[in-house]
């Protein structure tokens, strides 16, 4: 695969991607490119940070409140959960009523006899996936656990 990249201050950024079929390698080049045109605002002790989609390992709630945990930090978020899950593209995924987990940041997966899946984020963060959504992930995922 070829690379090429022209810088131009006097034109809009566009990414053109040519290819045979669309592979893994072109999803994850779309949702990059995707995922970079979101923004987020999140909030911690008065001051605000500009957050991308993909800086995020998870999205939960916790007391009513909306949190965006990332590989250091975790912010406030003004959007519902519902809301960000409506925005988000296919590298997020819904694990339970309470979290959405970033595909790219998780880590692995703790699987118990009693058939609970515990998912360890690369930040250290872990949550369990839901009885209702642990088929929905495993399909996501590609993953037969």
């Amino acid at each position: 695969m070829k690379c090429k990249i022209i810088i131009d201050k006097n034109r809009d950024e566009e990414v053109f991607v040519y290819a045979h079929e669309k592979t893994k390698l072109v999803e994850e080049i779309e949702n990059l490119v995707l995922g970079n045109s979101l923004e987020l605002i999140g909030y911690k002790d008065r001051e605000a940070v500009k957050l991308r989609p993909f800086e995020v390992c998870c999205f939960l709630v916790e007391d009513n409140r909306v949190y965006a945990i990332t590989d250091d930090d975790k912010l406030l978020i003004k959007q519902r959960l519902y809301q960000l899950e409506e925005t988000l593209d296919d590298s997020f995924v819904k694990i339970n009523q309470s979290c959405i987990a970033n595909i790219n940041k998780i880590q692995r997966f703790n699987a118990s006899f009693a058939g609970a899946l515990l998912v360890v984020f690369k930040n250290g963060y872990s949550d369990y996936v839901s009885r209702r959504k642990i088929k929905t992930v495993k399909e996501r995922l590609g993953v037969k656990l």
